[in-house]
C-alpha cells in the first residue's frame, strides 16, 4: 500500500479529491442559483451552503497539501 508522510493511503487522498471537487459543483451551482431565484428565504440557503462549502473547501485543500508535504 503507498502511504504518503502524513500516513493517508492513495485511495484516502483520491477520496478527499474527489470531495473537494463535489464542494467545488456544489458552490458553482449554488451561486448560479442564486442569480436565478427571487426568494430571499432561498436565497439565504444558498447564500449559507456556499459559506460552508467555501470552509469545506478551504480545509479539505489544507489536509491535501500537508498530505503530500
Amino acid at each position: 500500500m503507498l502511504n504518503t508522510p502524513s500516513g493517508l493511503g492513495a485511495h484516502e487522498m483520491l477520496d478527499m479529491h474527489e470531495l473537494l471537487m463535489f464542494k467545488n459543483t456544489c458552490v458553482t451551482k449554488s451561486k448560479t442559483m442564486q442569480m436565478l431565484v427571487t426568494d430571499q428565504e432561498l436565497k439565504n440557503i444558498l447564500n449559507t451552503d456556499v459559506t460552508n462549502s467555501v470552509t469545506a473547501i478551504q480545509e479539505l485543500q489544507s489536509l491535501l497539501s500537508n498530505a503530500v508535504k
